[in-house]
Order: C-alpha cells, then structure tokens, then sequence
C-alpha cells in the first residue's frame, strides 16, 4: 500500500514484522483475530497524514512475525513482552496504543504491566475485564455457553483447523469478518459454520473483494494456529496473572464498541461495557462510545469515525502534557459536548 513500509526486527527472541507510516508522536496498533496489521491500513493512512508515526506490527503467530511452534509461548506476558522488545527496538519510549479484538486484551494487559511505556489507550471492542480469582476463563466459558462455544471449541490443537482446512480460509474468514451473529458465537462439532457453508457471502461496503483476498492469501500462507494459540493459552495466562489481581489500569484511556458487535451483546462481557462499571478498574477512562449499527471491526466498518476518535482523544492529552507534564498520566477535564453511555 502506497507510502507504507514494512520492517522486520528481532524482539524478545522472534522476528517481528511491522507495517509503519508517518512522523510524530508514535502510535502502536494492536490487531485481533482473525487479522493481521492490514485491519489498521485505513488508520495507517489517516494518522500519519495528521502528523503521527503510525506503526502496526504482525502479533507472534501472525502474518510475517515468527509463530513459535510451543503452544505455551503465547501468554499475555510473552505478547507484551514482545511489545516492549519492539519498542526497544524502534527506540520509543512512550506511545498511544490502539487495539481491537485480542489486541484490545493486549493492550489492557500492556497497561497493567507496563503503564510507563503507555501515554494513553483507546481500545475497541473487548472492555477491560478485571481477573477472576475464583473461576479460570475457560471453566467459566463452558458453563456459560457449552462446549460448541468458539472458545472452547479453540482448544484442541489441530482440531478446528481440520474443520478450517476443509472448509477453505476464503469461506471461514469471510464468515469471521462479515457474518458472526451478535451475541454468542457457536461453531458446532463437524459443522464449523453451519448452515453458512453452502451459501454466497455478500461482502459489505466496507470490505472489498481485493481486501478480502489480501486477508484470504495471507492466511492461505500462515493457517490460524499462531492465532488460535492465544485463546488456548488464557487459562495459563489467568494463573501466572494472579499478582495482579485487583489491579487497575492506570492510564487515561477511551473505549469505543459497536452495538452490533457479538462482544457487546454477550451477557457475560456486557456488564462491563458502561463507564460506570468500567471506571471502577480504568479509573482514568474518559469515554465510552457505543456506535450504533456498527459490528465487531468497527476500525474498518467505520474507519473515518475512528480516525477522528483516535485523533482527538490523542491530541487533548498530548496537549494536556505539553502544558502540563506533571498531568501526563492523569485524565484530561472532559469536554462538555462528550458523549459518555452507560
């Protein structure tokens, strides 16, 4: 894509690529599943022509990064690790941090852990959500949804790859991107997508045939199990987390979802999804903005209304902290016409 350029260097022990554009004040774009940094192209584009340095790496397992082969190797702590490496290796100290999806999980985990590297967070779609001492993710999980929910149905390695492998990477992705219902999401034993499988999937306005195919190329080239792996690690990550239990994100931050997003209309997340619930554990969150008709890629569905988030939550602290420095991790003064939902 015109004026990107793709870097590769070596963090916490693997090779990380990264997709990079602009000058100015950095911000680090944190993609989910099942993406890579091209869900961050409209955003690339939009923030460096508004004078930051955009920069989106391939998260381990993704794209042209390494995907190590250990199922274990991807804990929360070693994908932020791999966070820090990059930006040791780019030299930044500080940076605004972007997220979506899993990269949103990162992202808050990022914060928890490291909120001297962090200026401020805007993260899409997946809340912050404090840790359960009593419960590990995956025993919750079942007894919510059964074991045919998506995350369950995750845990098996090899296993929905199998089923993804014989269904095609063209028809499960634009499935994932285009098609997952809003609320919980099932994919049943031997009929990964159901009654989608035989049918033609319209791609909507906002994803084109040639996008679908740099997604669908990239895939047919990596598979998912790097992807994969980060949802089978959540119960090791839930154990080696427990120092951290009760923590708060301390970092000014907004957070953006849209009201058709599956995430958003599951009632074990939804809870979370107001600013009163979620100041409790993001005290210096700002926003809460829900978009209405908007799914789960919300950076893409809705690219120009994000770019404008992202830029003027960003610029008010980055304003904040010129005039005053001692404030840069307190929350800036809300403005009057802010729109706060919950």
């Amino acid at each position: 894509m015109e004026g990107i350029q793709h870097r590769t260097v070596q963090a916490n022990g693997i090779n990380i690529h990264f997709a990079e554009k602009g000058q100015g004040p950095i911000i680090l774009f944190l993609h989910g599943f099942p993406e890579f940094w091209y869900s961050w192209r409209h955003q690339i584009h939009a923030l460096a022509s508004l004078g930051y340095r955009a920069v989106a790496p391939d998260l381990r397992g993704y794209g042209d990064s390494e995907a190590p082969a250990d199922v274990n190797s991807y804990t929360c702590f070693h994908l932020v690790g791999d966070l820090i490496g990059l930006l040791d290796a780019i030299a930044a100290d500080k940076v605004l941090v972007v997220g979506h999806d899993w990269g949103a999980i990162i992202a808050w985990y990022l914060c928890l852990f490291r909120p001297d590297r962090v200026k401020a967070l805007v993260n899409l779609s997946v809340a912050f959500h404090p840790r359960n001492p009593m419960n590990k993710p995956l025993e919750s999980f079942r007894a919510l949804y059964g074991d045919d929910y998506y995350i369950c149905r995750f845990q098996e390695p090899g296993a929905i790859e199998t089923e993804f492998a014989e269904i095609g990477a063209d028809k499960v992705l634009k499935y994932m991107l285009t098609s997952v219902p809003a609320g919980p999401f099932y994919l049943p034993r031997g009929k990964a997508l159901g009654d989608q499988l035989g049918t033609q999937i319209t791609l909507p306005s906002w994803l084109s045939e040639e996008e679908m195919n740099y997604y669908v190329t990239k895939y047919e080239k990596t598979g998912f199990t790097g992807g994969l792996n980060y949802y089978r690690d959540m119960d090791l990550s839930w154990e080696l987390t427990a120092p951290w239990t009760r923590s708060r994100v301390e970092v000014p931050a907004k957070f953006i979802v849209g009201d058709l997003d599956s995430t958003y209309n599951t009632p074990a997340f939804k809870e979370f999804m107001n600013i009163n619930e979620l100041k409790k554990h993001v005290p210096l969150l700002e926003e809460v903005v829900v978009m209405e008709g908007v799914g789960h890629f919300v950076q893409e569905e809705k690219a120009d209304a994000i770019n404008q988030h992202i830029h003027d939550f960003f610029q008010r602290i980055l304003l904040l902290v010129l005039e005053r420095p001692e404030c840069e991790h307190r929350l800036p003064p809300e403005r009057p016409d802010a729109e706060n939902f919950g």
